[in-house]
């Protein structure tokens, strides 16, 4: 109960952080979709290159998050020379990735659609190349459990992002001020990719002190042996974040209309509602990977880590209820020609949790040594997203999209949960979490019913209510009022008494 503790403690702190941040980071979606018309496409090319940024960022770090948890909490190991030889190759192999599409500028531009622009691609690829190369300090502060400064450099990389963004699209052009002519041919959808980059850099100068660790060296044996475990959770990585993103890279090259850009557009900015999941799982995530590496040689783990499942499920369900319950209110969130999209909410938060729980099931093959089958698993996983979105995106369009994301992440779990009962049991609550995933659906049935039939202000009632009764049920399984602080207090004396 203690490791519990510990691990909800820091996923308060990483989860606050997330929050947080990605409440304000959608300021940034309205400003987009008030200020980008959805017919002009420009949404669609944001969405695009993100989706793209993404994958890239997969490929550049090469599983060396994971693998550096797992290295530096082994036995026998060095955490100093294996922090640095990471992050040596991290930042050798994010240079030479900038370099190549330097040189290679024109062509590549070409061949993601965007011959007028190779301004896009190179500012694309240097952002996501100094991403990379961070990634690995703040796995660092993770490792030393130093969340407050890992949420404060994340929060600040958000305030900088939303205030540069701001002073763009709102303030110059308020002020009728043209600095530099910037805006000589109006507003520019690149300057979205511009200013990240700066962001992105700028925070690189908060990171001095971690990047010291550079000087234990580098150590080729070393980097040997972590590369043979790193290379599958690469594959799988790659495979998990084209469940993520592969419909958005797709979609231009599938989709047969000649609005493409502007259908992507919509549906890139309705995703973001459903991103509430994606803040979830992401805190969770920070706070259980060290957590599992650190505690996995305890007697009582595997009950550990069936709890904590089952209590991540409830409050993704949780979440979903609360998002769908809103609607009424964050719809408001995207512009008004956008939200002809918000159908495809649900279906997107669904595959979030189905995210979630082949994360929280991927421990198995992390803690055996055994990542290819992670690999094996997310192949699989990717190759039913890919079949959905090319075989129906020319018939439904972007819905095709939300659907690939269930089907991939619906088939990974499955095989992630099979294969891991024979090789690592856990004996998961299954039964409160049917319960729970049966109760969550019916009031889902529930609020869609209201959403649709009575007004805005009638809907969040009853949907409030709705949700109450969800956070009933979980007091009642789960969280009994003597457990509780404050409440628990004086529920015991009342009990006592």
């Amino acid at each position: 109960m203690a490791n519990l503790k510990s691990l909800a403690k820091d996923t308060a702190i990483y989860g606050l952080s997330s929050i947080i941040g990605r409440f304000l980071n959608y300021l940034l979606v309205p400003l987009y979709t008030y200020v980008i018309n959805a017919s002009s496409g420009g949404y669609g090319v944001v969405t695009n290159l993100y989706a793209y940024t993404a994958l890239l960022l997969v490929i550049l770090t090469y599983g060396m998050e994971t693998t550096f948890f797992r290295f530096a909490n082994k036995e026998g190991e060095n955490h100093d020379k294996v922090y640095s030889t990471i992050l040596t190759s991290v930042l050798t192999t994010s240079a030479l990735f900038v370099a190549i599409v330097l040189a290679f500028l024109k062509p590549i531009s070409s061949a993601m659609g965007y011959p007028g622009h190779p301004d896009y691609i190179w500012t694309m690829a240097l952002t996501v190349a100094i991403d990379a190369f961070q990634c690995i300090p703040y796995s660092y502060l993770r490792y030393k459990k130093r969340p407050v400064k890992f949420a404060a450099l994340k929060l600040g990389f958000i305030f900088l992002n939303i205030l540069l963004n701001l002073t763009y699209f709102v303030f110059l052009p308020k002020l009728g001020l043209n600095p530099f002519g910037i805006y000589d041919n109006g507003i520019q959808v690149g300057w979205v990719f511009y200013i990240n980059l700066f962001c992105t850099a700028f925070m690189t100068l908060f990171f001095i002190g971690e990047l010291k660790g550079i000087r234990s060296g580098f150590d080729w044996r070393l980097m040997k042996r972590m590369l043979s475990y790193s290379w599958p959770i690469l594959v799988l990585g790659i495979a998990g974040i084209l469940n993520q993103t592969a419909s958005q890279i797709i979609f231009p090259y599938v989709y047969k209309g000649e609005d493409g850009a502007a259908q992507l557009g919509i549906y890139g900015a309705c995703i973001k509602i459903a991103m509430i999941m994606a803040m979830i799982t992401q805190a969770f995530r920070y706070a259980y990977e060290p957590f599992v590496f650190g505690s996995s040689a305890e007697k009582d783990s595997k009950e550990t880590y069936a709890k904590a499942m089952k209590f991540f499920i409830i409050f993704t369900l949780l979440a979903f209820l609360c998002v769908i319950g809103f609607m009424g209110i964050l719809k408001f969130i995207i512009g008004a020609d956008y939200r002809i999209g918000l159908k495809v909410v649900p279906i997107v938060m669904a595959a979030e949790i189905l995210m979630g729980i082949y994360f929280n099931l991927s421990f198995w093959y992390k803690l055996t040594d055994q990542t290819l089958w992670g690999a094996v698993f997310s192949g699989a996983g990717c190759l039913a997203l890919f079949a959905v979105n090319i075989i129906f995106i020319p018939k439904i369009g972007y819905m095709a999209c939300a659907w690939a994301g269930v089907a991939g992440y619906g088939t990974a779990t499955l095989l992630s949960y099979f294969v891991g009962q024979r090789k690592y049991k856990i004996d998961y609550p299954l039964k409160d979490i049917l319960v729970y995933t049966l109760a969550a659906a019916v009031l889902y049935v529930g609020m869609v019913f209201t959403n649709g039939h009575l007004g805005m202000w009638p809907a969040l009632a009853v949907n409030t209510v709705l949700i109450i009764a969800f956070c009933a049920l979980i007091v009642w399984r789960d969280l009994p009022l003597s457990t509780l602080p404050v409440v628990g207090k004086h529920f015991r004396k009342s009990e006592s008494a």
